[in-house]
Parts: C-alpha cells; sequence; structure tokens
C-alpha cells in the first residue's frame, strides 16, 4: 500500500477533486432519476447498473493510490499515511477545503478528525 506525505496529497487534489467531482455528479444524476420513475412505479435496475460501470474505474483510480472516498455527498477523501512512530492513520479532506490540513487514526474516523497542527506521533 502507498503511504502520502502532507504535500503529495497536496499535489494530488487537483486530480481527486476531479475524480470525486465526477463521481457526485453520476450519483446526483442517479437520484434525481430515481426519483422521477419511483414517481410512475416503474423500475427494471438498470440505472443502478449504469451507475456502477461509469463509477466503479473512478474509484478504481483513486484505490490504485490508496485513497478512500468515504463519503460521496460530502466528498470526504481519506489518503493512507504513517506516522513517525511507523503507525498507520488517515490524511483527511473534504472537497471545498483548500488544502489537506487534517488527519485521524483509522479507529477514530472523522469525529477524530485532528488539525496537522497538531501532528500523529
Amino acid at each position: 500500500m502507498r503511504f502520502w506525505t502532507v504535500d503529495e496529497a497536496n499535489g494530488a487534489l487537483e486530480r481527486v477533486h476531479a475524480i470525486v467531482e465526477r463521481i457526485r455528479e453520476v450519483v446526483a444524476a442517479t437520484r434525481e432519476r430515481a426519483g422521477r420513475v419511483s414517481g410512475n412505479g416503474s423500475s427494471n435496475g438498470q440505472g443502478e447498473a449504469a451507475v456502477d460501470t461509469r463509477i466503479g474505474p473512478l474509484l478504481e483510480e483513486l484505490r490504485r493510490d490508496g485513497i478512500v472516498l468515504r463519503d460521496v455527498d460530502r466528498g470526504l477523501v481519506d489518503f493512507p499515511a504513517i506516522a513517525p512512530s511507523g503507525r498507520e492513520y488517515w490524511l483527511c479532506w473534504i472537497v471545498g477545503e483548500p488544502a489537506v490540513d487534517w488527519w485521524h487514526w483509522p479507529e477514530d474516523g472523522f469525529a477524530g478528525r485532528t488539525p496537522l497542527s497538531e501532528p500523529p506521533e
């Protein structure tokens, strides 16, 4: 697995942001379509298959680098990193934030989000 530095994660944000925004667009369009279809009481399930074929390659592009999209709606993304102690943690970024400025331990999740001004040890 690849571990990211803060500088590397920040350097990848333009690309990661573009991928996450594309996923968000597909999900939003699918939800809109599903809302229209549910109003007429018919569905053949093909909408979900179309979403998978469009989103799968985008998620795979993130996964190849170890990047995890945690929340599509918020655009919450985690980059795997390793602390000086050797302990793994996540660099945490949300679409709209100017840079990767947060981190958390895996077991703490988003609730444990800590500013990088208080780095992991």
